[in-house]
């Protein structure tokens, strides 16, 4: 059951990985290797800030910030210097490592002894429960870890209804249509490349503050927290788009989500089932690559069967 628990909480708070990735791949079609940089570094500046004794509010507040900055940087790169998509990402990636460091001061901050989110719904777990743990049948929980499960399911609910509802203002829907077509949406008189600078901040922003999240569930910042975090994006997109079958933006969002948690519900049982960690990241590459080619697969044996 902790195992359940402990993956449910995960897949939730990387499902603002997920509605990053989403923006920047489903939207504009902008393959942003920005993420695995700016994931980091919302947990390496939420880590200090929190270490500092500010709020972790503030904290998580400020993370987005950075992300967003840092997607701004691979933007511009594209937009006003006319780098390739992938080498932008790349470039401001590859600075990142060096600037997460820096922010840190080390490679990893622990932060089991400060306030963090966790800490915070935990209290207020136990204020409500009553109890530091809880009995579900044959299981004890932990109030820390339901409490934690429900902050990052508030959050994951509360972060995509917002964009849901900012896809359907003005903004947004020229947001879409830059991603779609963007020699009409020019035609109209918006500027395409200030979307995509938009887009990407949004959507850096969001890992940001997953990393934040992250950081402060499970207790510390890595500046190598980063790594292949872009696949896992990926695969909670594509795996939800699976799942939903559909192409509105509502079942999209909600697709990324439970793209997010089975993906890292897959994760968990094969760790269980006795995968070596040293396989994780090839067992992670070898779930994309299946999320990818059996849809296609199913679609072409159901044309065959009519």
């Amino acid at each position: 059951m902790l195992l359940l628990i402990g993956a449910l909480t995960i897949g939730l708070i990387l499902s603002l990985l997920a509605f990053g990735v989403f923006i920047s791949f489903r939207i504009f079609e902008f393959p942003d290797i920005t993420t695995e940089g700016s994931i980091t570094l919302g947990g390496a500046v939420a880590a200090v800030l929190i270490v500092s004794h500010f709020s972790p509010i503030t904290a998580t507040a400020a993370a987005f910030v950075a992300g967003a900055l840092a997607g701004t940087a691979t933007a511009l790169l594209h937009t006003r210097f006319k780098i390739n998509r992938l080498l932008s990402g790349i470039l401001v990636m590859t600075a990142l490592y060096s600037v997460n460091l820096h922010v840190m001061g080390k490679s990893n901050v622990p932060l089991l002894s400060e306030r963090t989110l966790a800490s915070m719904a935990e209290a207020a777990g136990v204020r409500v429960l009553g109890a530091s743990a809880v009995h579900l049948g044959p299981w004890e929980i932990g109030t820390r870890d339901l409490a934690s499960l429900v902050l990052s399911l508030a959050v994951a609910a509360i972060v995509g209804a917002a964009l849901y509802l900012f896809f359907r203002t003005n903004i947004g829907t020229a947001m879409q249509a830059a991603g779609d077509n963007d020699q009409m949406i020019r035609a109209l008189g918006v500027n395409v490349d200030n979307m995509i600078v938009l887009g990407l901040a949004v959507s850096n922003g969001l890992v940001a503050v997953a990393g934040a999240i992250l950081t402060q569930y499970q207790g510390f910042a890595d500046v190598q927290m980063g790594i292949g975090m872009v696949v896992w994006g990926l695969a909670s997109v594509i795996i939800g788009e699976a799942l939903v079958g559909g192409r509105d933006l509502g079942y999209l969002i909600t697709g990324a989500v439970m793209g997010s948690v089975l993906f890292r519900l897959l994760v968990a049982v094969a760790l269980r089932g006795g995968l070596n960690p040293n396989d994780l990241k090839l067992v992670t590459a070898a779930f994309v690559f299946a999320a990818l080619v059996v849809p296609g697969f199913v679609r072409r044996a159901r044309r065959q069967r009519t």
